[in-house]
């Protein structure tokens, strides 16, 4: 089902989505998951299951550039692991849950929700705010707490969580730089759960036809997350060549175009 030509487009977005990941510290769902959507309705695929089918092989692809992050956050020893195990669970658990109230959504609802989160993020990255420290770490229920509300919104969206955990663990009065290292940490718990969920709910789609199992899209897992991952050195080579902040306000407006090119193929 997928010709050479897909599977060309594939790479090309993994090759994009790895140099953005490697500049701005990101899983790109934002991009991945209306790439992806915009691919399946192409080549034919039920439009009720269009959008599932992008946020659950996005997830898959995001655990792939997650560990890739935590690899070389980890050499700096940059990751605050004791706040990762308390949150942990909670991700664990919000994210699966999440997954089923995601499977039970129509494509087009599904698809604004994602738009609605791609303009906050938008506006987050555009306008560059930082939270406020409280200069202490939070309990350890509120740890718990916080991951599953985290990993829940990550899921139903298909991200990494770092637009939502970063702002959180400054909070804390982590600095920023571990902030983002201890982001890509809590994206794996959060990427691999989210993955087994949305297989879950999915699995009764399940075709060998389009190579899917569940609501994950082998073909474009394999294509993407090679091709990202051969690509993100890049956009850490770029890091201290380029000016990040214009680069960040350039970069916020096009998950958001790609979010309303979305809804419009799913009305």
């Amino acid at each position: 089902m997928f010709e050479i030509e897909t599977l060309i487009y594939f790479l090309l977005l993994g090759g994009f989505v790895g140099i953005i990941s490697g500049l701005f510290g990101i899983g790109g769902g934002g991009i991945i998951v209306p790439v992806l959507s915009s691919i399946f309705l192409s080549k034919g695929i039920d439009s009720t299951i269009v959008v599932h089918l992008a946020l659950g092989t996005s997830m898959s692809i995001i655990i792939i550039t997650s560990l890739s992050s935590v690899r070389a956050q980890q050499k700096k020893k940059a990751i605050e692991w004791s706040i990762v195990k308390l949150m942990v669970p909670g991700i664990l658990i919000g994210t699966f849950l999440a997954t089923f109230i995601a499977s039970q959504l129509d494509s087009f609802y599904l698809s604004i929700i994602f738009g609605i989160f791609m303009f906050y993020s938008a506006i987050q990255m555009f306008i560059g705010k930082k939270p406020k420290a409280e200069y202490k770490i939070f309990s350890k229920k509120t740890q718990v707490l916080s991951g599953s509300i985290i990993g829940a919104l990550s899921s139903l969206v298909s991200i990494g969580g770092g637009i939502l955990s970063v702002p959180y663990l400054v909070m804390q009065n982590i600095d920023i730089r571990k902030a983002i290292a201890t982001s890509s940490a809590i994206g794996v718990p959060i990427a691999i759960s989210g993955t087994l969920g949305y297989i879950v709910n999915g699995y009764g789609t399940s075709s060998f036809d389009t190579y899917s199992i569940g609501y994950v899209n082998l073909v474009a897992f394999v294509c993407v997350s090679v091709a990202s991952f051969l690509t993100a050195p890049i956009g850490v080579s770029l890091v201290h060549k380029i000016n990040i902040d214009l680069m960040k306000k350039l970069f916020a407006v096009l998950p958001l175009i790609l979010s309303i090119k979305m809804i419009y193929s799913l009305m």
